[in-house]
C-alpha cells in the first residue's frame, strides 16, 4: 500500500535499493546530490545531471522528460553521505515556472515493484527548480521525506542554499544545464494529453487553499555559533528543505542555531569508540534508539547532533501532520460549497449525505494523519528517554544525577549549553533541549517585563523579576561549572542592589571578578574596563600579535550580567553597553541582560539594534521561538535547579575550589 506523503512527512523505507519515479506536467530534469549529516553537498561532485550521470549508489536519466526512472541503492552511497536529494529542474525550452503546468509527482518504489510511497508537488508557482524528495538516513534506517522546497532564482539558488559557495553553485547550474541548451539531450516535448494521475485517486486541488494568515511569529531561537559553511549568516527559513539557519523572525520568535560547530581535530587525537549498535529490533518495528548514534569525535559532539536531529524530526512531523489537516480542512470545505451549491441536492437528504459524506472523509483523512504523528512521536519519545541521562554536565537539566557526581575541573570547554526545553502543543511530555552554541556569539537578554508574554502577564511584578534574576544566576553558573576554572571572568551590574538575594550563590562562593558594581559610578566603572578590554584586544588583533597585551588585562573570557537595565545608565554608559553587545563577543566579552524593554522606551528607537541583537528568553514558559524549518511556536520552558536544591551552590563551591588550588 503506498504511503502518501504530505509536505514535511516521512515514512521509514523497509528496503534500502529503491526506484525513484516521476510523472510531470511538462519536461523536466531530474537530478540527485548527496550530502553530510547537516545537509551540505560536499562538493560539485556530490550533484548527478546529465553531464555528469553517475554518483556512488545512484545514476540519474540522462534525457529530459515528463517521465523518469532511476535506482538509488542506499547501500552503496558511502557511509559519508546521510542524504540524498531528487531535485526537478524545469531546462530551457519550456514553461519558466512550475506554477504553468500540472503538480509533478514522485514516488519511491520497489524496484519493477509496487510503490512504498508517493509525494503530490502542490502549491508550486513561481519555482523552476525543486527539492522533491529527500532520502535520509536516521538511527542506521532509511526514511523518505516529502520536502517540496522550490526556487524561483533556480538551480543555482539551490544548490547555493545546499551549501556551494554562489560562483561554485552558478557554475555547477550551468553545467547542470548545459547540455539541455547545447542540444546535446533531447528535450521533449510538452504533452497535449491530461495531466499525470496521481495514484489512489488523490488528485491536488486545483486551487491550493490559500494559507491562514500567519500569526506573529514566534522570537527566533538562540543564535549562536558558526553555521556548517563557516561563517555566520542570517536564517531566511524559506521552507522544509532549508538547513538550519537561524535568526530572529521579523515580529517574533527566534530561530534555534543547532548548527554543528564542525571541531577540527588535531593529528594526535583520535576519535572516541563508536556507540554500541541498537539491540536487535522486532521484526517490523523501528530500530532500537541508543544514546549518542550521530556521527561527532566525540561522545558529546555526538550526543549533540543526536538532539538537533530529534528537533528537526519533530519539527518536520508536526509540521506534515498540520499540513494534512489543514488540507483535509480545506478539502472539506470545497466538499461542502459544492454539495449547497448543486442543485440536485436542495431536494430530499441528498444535501445531508452529501455533507456527512464529506466530513467523515475529512475525519477519515485526519485520523490517518494522526496515526503516523503518534507513531513518529513514540518514537521520538523512546528516543529521548534514552538521550536525556547520557547527556554530560552542559547539556542536562540541573535535576539529572550528573549534576551531583564530582566531575572535576573540565579540562576544555564544552560545545553548547543547555538554556531549558522546548516543546509542542501536540506532545507537551516530549521535550526537546534548547542547546546554545558555544562560544557565544550572541548576548542573552532575560525579559521580566510583564507584558512579554501572557504567561507573564500573569505573574505579581515581584516575583518575575526575582525569577529572571534566578535564571540569569543559573545560566552563569552553569557557564562557569562546565568549563576550566579560570576559562571565565563574571562581572555584575546590579544599579540598584536589587537582585542581592538572586546574586547570593555567586557572592559567597567568590567567583565574581569584582563585587556587584552600585550606583551610576559602579556602571560606568564597570563598562570603562571591559571597553577598554574589547578596544586593546581589537588592536592586537589587528596587529597580529593577540598575545601582546597590557599585563593588567584579563586574558579571560568576559560574562557581564547587566539587572534592571537602564536603571543607573547614562547617555554614554547607554553607547557603551551597546558597544559591547556589537563589538564584544568577538573578542570574548559576551552581555547577559536582565531588563523590561517598557521601561527604557524614553530612548526610542535608540535601543532597538540593542533589543534585535541580544536573544530574547522568556523567566517562565512561553511561546516565543521558532525553528529554522517549518517556523513552529515551540513552547520554551527555562531549567532552573529544583526548589530546595543546593546544587548550584555545589557547583560554584566546585569552580571556587578550583581556582584556589590552581593559585596555589
Amino acid at each position: 500500500m503506498t504511503a502518501e506523503l504530505v509536505r514535511g512527512q516521512n515514512h521509514p523505507l523497509s528496503r534500502n535499493r529503491v526506484e525513484v519515479r516521476v510523472s510531470a506536467g511538462a519536461a523536466v530534469l531530474a537530478l540527485a546530490s548527496t550530502a553530510d549529516e547537516g545537509g551540505r553537498l560536499a562538493g560539485p561532485g556530490a550533484l548527478a545531471h546529465p553531464g555528469a550521470r553517475a554518483l556512488p549508489g545512484l545514476e540519474v536519466p540522462d534525457r529530459v522528460g515528463d517521465r523518469h526512472r532511476f535506482t538509488v541503492d542506499l547501500d552503496a552511497v558511502g557511509a559519508a553521505v546521510h542524504l540524498v536529494r531528487v531535485l526537478l529542474v524545469l531546462p530551457p525550452g519550456g514553461p519558466a515556472r512550475f506554477g504553468e503546468v500540472a503538480a509533478p509527482y514522485v514516488a519511491v518504489a520497489e524496484p519493477e515493484g509496487a510503490e512504498l510511497a508517493g509525494y503530490t508537488l502542490t502549491g508550486l508557482d513561481s519555482e523552476s527548480a525543486v527539492v522533491a524528495l529527500e532520502l535520509y538516513r536516521r538511527q542506521g534506517a532509511w526514511k523518505v521525506r516529502a520536502v517540496g522546497q522550490g526556487y524561483a532564482a533556480g538551480l543555482g539558488a539551490l544548490l547555493a542554499d545546499s551549501g556551494l559557495a554562489g560562483p561554485a553553485a552558478e557554475e555547477l547550474s550551468a553545467a547542470a544545464l548545459g547540455a539541455v541548451a547545447s542540444g546535446d539531450v533531447t528535450l521533449a516535448t510538452l504533452p497535449t494529453g491530461s495531466a499525470p494521475t496521481v495514484p489512489r485517486g488523490l488528485r491536488a486541488p486545483r486551487d491550493p487553499a490559500p494559507a491562514a494568515p500567519a500569526p506573529e511569529p514566534p522570537d527566533p531561537l538562540p543564535v549562536s555559533g558558526t553555521p556548517y559553511a563557516g561563517t555566520p549568516r542570517p536564517a531566511t527559513a524559506s521552507g522544509p528543505g532549508t538547513g538550519p539557519a537561524p535568526a530572529d523572525t521579523i515580529g517574533g520568535p527566534p530561530a534555534i542555531d543547532y548548527a554543528h560547530p564542525r571541531r577540527r581535530r588535531t593529528s594526535t587525537e583520535a576519535p572516541e569508540p563508536a556507540p554500541r549498535p541498537a539491540p536487535a529490533a522486532e521484526p517490523g518495528q523501528p530500530p532500537r534508539p541508543v544514546a549518542g548514534d550521530a556521527s561527532g569525535w566525540s561522545m558529546d559532539e555526538r550526543l549533540y547532533n543526536q538532539v538537533w536531529g530529534m528537533f528537526e524530526d519533530l519539527a518536520r512531523t508536526v509540521a506534515a501532520y498540520r499540513s494534512a489537516v489543514d488540507f483535509a480542512d480545506s478539502r472539506l470545505d470545497r466538499e461542502l460549497d459544492g454539495a449547497l451549491s448543486d442543485p440536485r441536492h436542495r431536494l430530499g437528504g441528498s444535501g445531508n449525505t452529501a455533507r456527512d459524506t464529506a466530513r467523515a472523509r475529512r475525519e477519515d483523512l485526519v485520523a490517518q494523519a494522526r496515526a503516523v504523528l503518534d507513531r513518529d512521536l513514540e518514537q521520538l519519545t523512546a528516543e529521548a528517554e534514552v538521550v536525556e541521562p547520557a547527556l554530560p554536565a552542559a547539556y542536562a537539566r540541573w535535576a539529572d544525577p550528573v549534576w551531583h557526581a564530582d566531575r572535576g575541573t573540565p579540562e576544555e570547554g564544552p560545545l553548547a549549553l543547555r538554556l531549558g526545553d522546548l516543546s509542542l502543543p501536540e506532545r507537551p511530555g516530549l521535550r526537546i533541549p534548547m542547546l546554545m552554541r558555544l562560544p557565544l556569539e550572541r548576548g542573552l537578554w532575560i525579559d521580566n517585563g510583564r507584558t512579554g508574554s501572557e504567561a507573564a502577564m500573569t505573574m505579581d511584578t515581584d516575583r518575575l523579576r526575582r525569577l529572571a534574576m534566578d535564571m540569569a544566576v543559573a545560566h552563569a553558573a552553569r557557564l562557569l561549572a562546565v568549563h576550566p576554572a579560570d576559562r571565565f571572568s563574571v562581572h555584575v551590574i546590579d544599579a540598584a542592589g536589587a537582585a542581592a538575594a538572586s546574586l547570593a550563590p555567586l557572592v559567597r562562593a567568590g567567583v565574581l571578578a569584582s563585587p556587584p558594581a552600585a550606583g551610576a559610578e559602579g556602571v560606568t566603572r564597570t563598562l570603562e574596563r571591559l571597553t577598554r578590554r574589547v578596544d586593546l584586544v581589537q588592536m592586537a588583533l589587528r596587529a597580529g600579535a593577540p598575545e601582546d597585551l597590557p599585563p593588567d588585562v584579563d586574558r579571560a573570557e568576559q560574562l557581564l550580567v547587566v539587572h534592571d537595565f537602564p536603571h543607573g545608565f547614562d547617555d554614554r554608559s547607554v553607547t557603551r553597553l551597546r558597544y559591547l553587545a556589537d563589538e564584544g563577543p568577538a573578542v570574548g566579552v559576551h552581555l547577559l541582560m536582565v531588563a523590561d524593554r517598557d521601561e527604557a522606551s524614553a530612548y526610542g528607537p535608540l535601543l532597538d539594534p540593542l533589543w534585535r541583537s541580544l536573544m530574547r528568553l522568556s523567566p517562565v514558559p512561553d511561546s516565543h521561538l521558532a525553528d529554522p524549518w517549518v517556523q513552529h511556536a515551540w513552547t520554551f520552558e527555562p531549567d532552573l535547579p529544583p526548589q530546595g536544591s543546593r546544587v548550584l551552590e555545589q557547583a560554584l563551591e566546585r569552580v571556587a575550589r578550583a581556582r584556589r588550588s590552581g593559585r596555589r
